[in-house]
């Protein structure tokens, strides 16, 4: 189930950066005095008080003519405006709450106006309530001790009661966060049919044929096929029954490197791209066999692996490589050096433009959505760990030997393995990996992330 999305908007240079990096606790936002600084796409995680959310830093927004205008030092920011808008517009389409930030430094301005304008317009009326729900923050400026009446002129904007902060010191954030959470949607349960259906994301950089990927498995020309990186910005979900199994397929915008993002709307696409892997049981990584394997690959895997997420690792454009009887082979060794799950993840070498072995993918990510929720008897694992253990003993720190007593599955959707010792503190990584590397051999996993936790006396003790 995705987190909730907290968006952050407001004219340049109000602060909005400064407040990211105290709400996440690490400073990820580039902050500067110039106007016009933060242009790509930032997102984290916060949290206040038991609950999570995806936390988006956005580019200033205001008037084109109003950029120009400013000091030289700007023009170039200037330049940007169009696009910092269009990606800024997207991330209020996206948002369950908007948090509007003014500076009480400056005071009520022209700008804020029509920053509260937009808002008003991007808002829907669901149910006779308008949603996002927009929190008004004011920025006190931290030189003020106090507030001043000007303070009060920010009741004119006609978003409600506006709550000040200090950005750099951290006063008042506690009061935006309550209300932040108060504003936050409440949790969904999905519905049954929801339940049953095994969600499969189709993500990848820019351009790799994920949406004519998927009119192939439908048989339709369902989603828009284009050679322009970008076309898709929307997370699509289409349902379909594969051989009495029902599925949701859903094909995402491509995701891009932080940093690396080619200014527009392909931005924010991002958002959705991260809400598709959140809630997917099983990914389809497509890998473009044309180009060579680039930072943004191993990027979009990584957030695959954050998210503990089964994946199938899908080559596409098969068809326009030259090949010999060890073409495939030398691939693979090749993603293997590239990416770290490719040791368990399958890997299917197609053509979404021909049709050539795409009739496997799906077949194949089915049984890797099976292989997450595999179930092993807790007799059946510990055999298999004392036969590891003779193979291998565990490992000494100076006089001391780790012993592990017995282990247990504990969690599918990832399977997770709980490994009772004398001192967790003496769990060397390798040895950890050894236990994995058993575990796979043995029982499979195809496709799956395991996790592997290990608790001593004392955390039961402590429990």
């Amino acid at each position: 189930m995705r987190k909730s999305l907290v968006a952050l908007v407001g004219r340049p240079n109000v602060g909005k950066s400064t407040l990211f990096n105290r709400i996440v606790g690490e400073r990820l936002a580039v902050v500067d005095e110039t106007p016009g600084t933060t242009r790509d796409r930032i997102i984290a995680e916060g949290e206040w008080n038991g609950t999570t959310f995806d936390l988006v830093d956005t580019g200033g927004l205001e008037d084109e003519k109003l950029a120009q205008e400013r000091a030289p030092v700007a023009i170039d920011s200037a330049r940007f405006v169009p696009e910092i808008r269009a990606q800024t517009e997207i991330a209020i389409e996206t948002a369950d709450v908007i948090v509007f930030l003014c500076s009480l430094q400056d005071g009520l301005t022209e700008a804020d106006r029509e920053v509260a304008e937009l808002l008003r317009r991007k808002q829907r009326t669901e149910g006779g309530v308008r949603k996002p729900p927009i929190v008004l923050a004011v920025n006190k400026g931290d030189s003020l001790s106090i507030i001043d009446s000007s303070f009060y002129d920010f009741y004119e904007l006609g978003i409600g009661e506006p709550i000040a902060v200090s950005a750099l010191h951290g006063t008042g954030t506690g009061d935006l966060l309550d209300a932040v959470v108060n504003a936050l949607p409440k949790t969904v349960e999905p519905t049954d049919e929801e339940e049953e259906r095994v969600k499969i994301a189709i993500v990848g950089r820019p351009n790799v044929g994920k949406s004519s990927l998927l009119n192939r498995l439908l048989g339709e020309e369902r989603a828009i096929v284009s050679p322009i990186a970008g076309t898709t910005r929307d997370a699509v979900d289409t349902y379909l029954t594969y051989e009495g199994t029902s599925i949701t397929l859903i094909d995402t915008a491509g995701i891009r490197r932080r940093g690396h993002i080619d200014p527009g709307v392909e931005k924010y696409s991002v958002l959705r791209s991260h809400e598709a892997l959140a809630r997917c049981d099983v990914a389809l990584l497509l890998i473009d066999a044309t180009e060579p394997f680039t930072a943004q690959d191993a990027h979009v895997a990584g957030f695959i692996l954050e998210q503990w997420k089964s994946v199938v690792v899908v080559v596409n454009k098969w068809d326009a490589i030259e090949k010999d009887n060890t073409t495939m082979e030398s691939y693979k060794e090749k993603l293997a050096q590239a990416f770290q799950f490719v040791k368990y993840a399958p890997v299917l070498f197609i053509s979404a433009k021909t049709g050539q072995r795409t009739g496997q993918v799906l077949a194949t990510a089915l049984d890797v959505y099976n292989e997450r929720f595999k179930r092993v008897a807790t007799s059946t694992l510990n055999k298999v760990l004392r036969e590891a253990m003779e193979l291998h003993p565990p490992p000494a720190a100076g006089s001391r030997r780790l012993k592990i007593r017995y282990a247990s599955q504990v969690r599918v959707a990832p399977p997770v393995f709980l490994f009772h010792v004398n001192d967790r503190e003496l769990v060397h990584f390798s040895y950890s990996r050894f236990l994995e590397n058993r575990l796979r051999e043995t029982f499979g996993f195809l496709g799956t992330p395991i996790r592997l936790s290990f608790r001593s006396k004392e955390d039961e003790n402590d429990d």
